[in-house]
């Protein structure tokens, strides 16, 4: 099933000077917003009763929206823009990868400006709408198409974002650490992985993961596993659970919206987790007690980009393949509004050391940012 909202342009009034344009505070704009998807206008027009200059669509993930990570994200960026320029979007939301390429045929044959496809998910289909559509400007996210010069590919480091989560599972692990009834337990040396669905993606997602924490202490047991799913939180909080059972007082999950059953396994366990893509102590700010930091990635700054691009006639500046990198400020690791100032020294000794490591090509994963 496909669901369209629409959203107006506005005024931004919590903004501020970063990097040569406004942007809002690094710590809500990596939060992202689901109340902006929620909460839609219906119509696209102005406040002047035309329409706006612009129009962008933005087709979800599976994980679909409201999932507080991945692809509200996105949409934040298009909540920027909107407030920036005259420009209007559409959220629709597809949650079943077999229909994409009928919903971005019909978003291409509805004549927005610009239509962005959250997740590689979206990847095979555009390679065959791309084509049927050269005057269509498209961006995907987490992938890109060769040779097409109509598609911003936008390629995020995931692989470093998940080995920063990992240095600070490794670090955490060997820390006798308290808050609130929660704690580790150093002398189990041992963190948790939950994943979404086990698709390549989020197999880069594991092994990065995984030497992150081995970066830190090799002697660190990492269990991993799979809930089979993005929006399934009960299936996620079995299988973390599972984990914390077995040792694990720090659990980080790539599980998109499904990762809230993450955060309620670590406190309903007296232990830890930590969030993915956006400031999710925040997000999910029920469990902010439980959510150490989160490792993110201002994926946010990407859509903004492309949109300016349209606005300004200059698609051609964003055209091929585009990266979010920790050397580029884009990837980095927050933490969790209820532990600042409380987490030991290590975890940010580290994770200096480690971003330093990125800058300096002294760190080489295994895996790429989309796969293995």
């Amino acid at each position: 099933m496909t669901v369209l909202y629409r959203h107006m342009a506005g005024n931004r009034t919590d903004a501020r000077t970063y990097g040569g344009r406004a942007t809002i505070d690094r710590r809500t704009v990596l939060a992202s917003g689901a109340a902006i998807v929620t909460g839609a206008v219906a119509g696209c027009l102005g406040d002047d009763g035309e329409s706006a200059g612009t129009e962008v669509a933005i087709i979800s993930s599976p994980a679909g929206f409201d999932d507080n990570a991945f692809n509200d994200n996105a949409v934040e960026g298009l909540e920027e823009a909107s407030n920036d320029f005259d420009l209007s979007y559409t959220t629709i939301e597809e949650t079943e990868e077999a229909q994409y390429e009928s919903t971005q045929a019909d978003a291409a044959e509805s004549g927005y400006d610009l239509i962005v496809c959250v997740g590689d998910n979206h990847t095979d289909a555009l390679e065959t709408n791309a084509d049927q559509y050269p005057d269509q400007n498209w961006m995907l996210i987490n992938n890109m198409i060769d040779g097409a010069d109509n598609v911003s590919g936008w390629i995020e480091m995931n692989n470093e974002m998940s080995f920063l989560a990992g240095v600070v599972a490794g670090v955490m692990t060997n820390e006798e650490f308290e808050h609130e009834g929660s704690s580790t337990d150093p002398g189990e040396s041992t963190v948790g992985f939950v994943g979404g669905e086990q698709i390549p993606l989020i197999k880069a997602f594991e092994e990065s993961y995984i030497e992150g924490v081995e970066w830190v202490n090799e002697d660190v047991e990492v269990l991993t596993g799979y809930g089979g799913s993005f929006s399934d939180t009960g299936a996620a909080n079995d299988v973390a659970e599972s984990q914390i059972d077995d040792g694990a007082d720090v659990v980080w999950h790539a599980a998109s919206a499904a990762g809230a059953g993450v955060f309620s396994a670590a406190q309903d366990h007296d232990r830890f987790a930590l969030g993915v893509d956006v400031d999710q102590s925040l997000t999910e700010d029920q469990y902010q007690d439980v959510i150490l930091g989160s490792a993110v990635k201002a994926l946010n700054e990407a859509t903004y980009e492309v949109s300016e691009a349209v606005v300004d006639d200059d698609f051609e500046r964003v055209v091929g393949e585009q990266n979010l990198s920790i050397e580029q400020g884009s990837i980095d690791f927050v933490v969790g509004q209820a532990f600042e100032d409380e987490l030991p020294d290590a975890v940010h000794e580290s994770l200096d050391e480690a971003k330093l490591a990125f800058e300096n090509d002294e760190i080489e994963l295994s895996c790429g940012p989309t796969s293995c």
